[in-house]
């Protein structure tokens, strides 16, 4: 009887109706809203369809009940909850809608929570409509390009606990009126171009958990009002303009976990009051202007996982210390560390990154670093030195190896592909020798690797799979040898093979690498002339083939790199005419012939007509255009020199020819009566020798007595004076 009693009670039926019950039809103004807003979408598409796929196909005046519809949710048949976020997931689809689309939404009074986010809408924030949404709790703008300042009449909305307009165009500063939202406990502006200093009323969000303000423009200092946020737990002000010293009263905030100020022009020590955050779990500092020693008490967090320091004007000068914390990332970049690597990280057994990049630290990489299960490992720009130790590549946990600008030396070591994780590879700047290993084609992973500035040298190179990850190869400034390696991956688009030793003709094959963007081969000994095939990398944009022994004619076929802005062919032997193709290249934008044999009218278009930078076309004979300021008519064209060249030689061969004749016809007769008398030829008994030494004196007199004979002429004289002597051998 109780329990039946219960049934009737009337907070009961209101706790049923509110939670358990099923929504009923929504009211009639709620539909027709949504139905608008659906058709004022649809008209900023180029298909319905396109729009339909995505949630919004339940929507339509057929069906009664609204509340029924996908992407919504109603409490009392009322709707309370409109997620709206990527509607056309697809940014070609997309279509650029203005803030006027949301007029229709404002007429839900009864929403909770509004999330609009990543739908490509353009305009200022309808402040004005939004400030009819007085119950809204969660406002998710982030993603669009909302551009203005935020309205004041934002602020009214007393119930908001979140805020997000993330990644937008929003300009204008913070405002004072931020403090009227004292409910808020989340709040996010990252990547606007917001300006001027925080206000001090952000003091008054007492209940604020989230504040996250980077990448804009913000300048000033950080106001000790801050520290009044009890609650907040992240606190990101990084890649701002924010000025002087950090405020003691920051390490008030007892319950952050996150401190990221990175990327700041933050100045002064680090204050000793930040020892108070024991929740702290990362610490981002980077890129500011702190001075002094590097405090050792920050070893000393509990709960410290992420420590950034690098770029500043700090100094550790105790490297022995025994820190408390066990930290997975760790940034001491720029630090002025000197000495060896510090030998207190080995015992930060759970590290997983570690940056100490831009120091002066010497010695060789120890042992017990190499051993250690790193994802990234930042030691350029020291003075290490010694070989890499084996151990280092057998780590299947190792993402990223940055090594450059050290004194590195010896062979890299065979076990390099056994680090089949590796996605960045960059040891450029060393004195790394010998061949490049085969094993470091197992790296599937790897997306770039950078060898340049060493002293590798090989004809042999690593065969790739075609369809690994590499994107970006630079072995420049090395002595390898022998053909042009084709061995990469197909999907490369930066090969960067410049101040080596190749020689050889380029390869028919490089046009495999058909999504090749930027292909550099400049001061090396190739020789050949340039395949015709070249000109399919229909996705080049760079070319850079100078300083070699390339001869021909510059290909016709180049007319067809669309997408090139930039091509180099300077000191090397082309001769002929720039081919007229090169007019197509609209996306050209610098050009450099200079130094060849190249000849004729330079091509004029569009884009040819402003490469009229003349050094770029120096050193090279008989070209004119009005790039270069001369006129093609006073040029002689190639047709025409060379028909007056013909015309020359032909009355040069009559003259010669009758000359000849006149003079040549009785001295043969005269000469080989000569010889047969002199060889015996009308004796009865021949001397052999005699005739040898007699043809040898009739030769050079031949050619003594007439000096215009051409070469030819001589040598047929005295071929048939030794036929006429060898055939009397014959007989006789």
């Amino acid at each position: 009887m109780a329990k039946l009693s219960l049934l009737f009670d009337p907070f009961f039926i209101f706790f049923f109706f509110l939670f358990i019950s099923p929504s009923l039809c929504c009211p009639p103004y709620q539909k027709e809203a949504l139905l608008h807003f659906k058709f004022l979408l649809l008209g900023n598409t180029s298909s319905n369809s396109n729009t339909d796929l995505y949630g919004l196909e339940t929507w339509n005046s057929t069906s009664d009940d609204c509340c029924q519809w996908r992407l919504l949710h109603c409490t009392l048949q009322k709707v309370n909850l409109l997620d709206l976020s990527d509607l056309i997931p697809s940014q070609d689809l997309k279509p650029v809608v203005t803030s006027d689309i949301l007029a229709p939404l404002f007429h839900l009074q009864t929403l909770i929570s509004l999330d609009i986010s990543y739908n490509n809408i353009h305009g200022e924030i309808p402040g004005v409509g939004l400030a009819n949404l007085s119950n809204l709790v969660s406002l998710d703008m982030q993603g669009n390009s909302f551009n203005g300042s935020i309205p004041p009449s934002l602020f009214s909305l007393r119930h908001l606990e979140k805020l997000d307009m993330s990644y937008n165009l929003i300009e204008g500063t913070l405002g004072t009126n931020f403090g009227n939202l004292s409910n808020l406990k989340r709040l996010y502006l990252s990547s606007n171009s917001i300006h001027g200093e925080i206000p001090t009323q952000i003091g008054n969000l007492t209940n604020l958990q989230w504040l996250s303000l980077p990448n804009n423009k913000i300048s000033g200092a950080i106001p000790p009002s801050l520290s009044h946020l009890k609650s907040l737990e992240e606190l990101n002000l990084g890649q701002n303009f924010l000025t002087m010293e950090l405020p003691t009263e920051i390490g008030n905030l007892s319950n952050i976990r996150w401190l990221l100020l990175c990327d700041n022009n933050l100045s002064g020590e680090i204050p000793p009051s930040i020892h108070k955050m024991e929740q702290l779990q990362i610490l981002d500092l980077e890129n500011n202007l702190f001075v002094g020693e590097i405090p050792t008490w920050l070893f000393d967090f509990n709960y410290l996982l992420d420590l950034g320091l690098g770029e500043n004007k700090l100094v550790l000068k105790n490297a022995r210390i025994a820190p408390r914390c066990m930290l997975m990332h760790l940034s001491l970049k720029s630090c002025n560390l000197s000495g060896q690597i510090p030998i207190w990280i080995s015992n930060q057994t759970d590290l997983t990154f570690l940056d100490l990049s831009n120091n002066n630290l010497e010695g060789t990489l120890p042992q017990w670093l190499a051993q250690r299960d790193l994802s990234g490992l930042l030691l350029s720009n020291n003075k290490l030195s010694g070989s890499l130790p084996p151990h280092l590549f057998q780590s299947q946990s190792l993402n990223f190896l940055i090594l450059s600008n050290n004194n590195l030396l010896g062979l890299l070591p065979d076990t390099i592909g056994q680090a089949t994780e590796m996605k960045m590879l960059r040891l450029s700047g060393n004195n790394f020798s010998g061949p490049i290993p085969t094993s470091i084609s197992n790296m599937l992973k790897l997306v770039l690797l950078d060898l340049s500035s060493n002293r590798f040298s090989s004809h042999q190179f690593p065969v790739f799979n075609p369809n690994s990850s590499l994107l970006y190869v630079d072995l420049s400034s090395n002595k390898l040898s022998g053909q042009v390696p084709t061995t990469f991956p197909l999907g490369i688009k930066v090969l960067v093979l410049s101040q080596n030793e190749f020689s050889h003709v380029l390869p028919q094959n490089l046009s495999n690498l058909n999504q090749l963007e930027y292909l550099d081969l400049h001061s090396n000994n190739i020789g050949g002339e340039i395949p015709n095939s070249l000109g399919g990398l229909k996705n080049l944009k760079s070319l850079n083939l100078s300083q070699n022994k390339l001869s021909g004619r510059i290909p016709l076929s180049f007319g067809g790199l669309q997408s090139l802005e930039s091509l180099d062919l300077s000191h090397n032997n082309f001769f002929g005419e720039i081919p007229c193709t090169l007019a197509n290249l609209f996306e050209l934008s610098y050009l450099d012939l200079s130094n060849n044999k190249l000849e004729g009218r330079i091509p004029s278009g569009p884009q040819m007509d402003r490469m009229d930078e003349p050094n770029s076309y120096a050193n090279n004979s008989g070209l004119c255009g009005m790039q270069i300021n001369i006129s093609c008519e006073k040029v002689p064209s190639e047709p025409k020199l060379k028909e007056e060249k013909t015309k020359k030689s032909n009355s040069w061969e009559i003259w010669f020819s009758w000359e000849m004749a006149v003079i040549g016809y009785p001295s043969g007769f005269l000469s080989t009566v000569l010889v047969m008398y002199v060889i015996g030829y009308f004796n009865i008994t021949p001397q052999p020798g005699l005739i040898r030494s007699s043809c040898y004196v009739l030769s050079c007199t031949a050619a003594s007595l007439f000096p215009l004979l051409p070469q030819k002429i001589v040598t047929l004289f005295f071929f048939c004076t030794t036929m006429v002597v060898f055939n009397d051998n014959e007989s006789t």
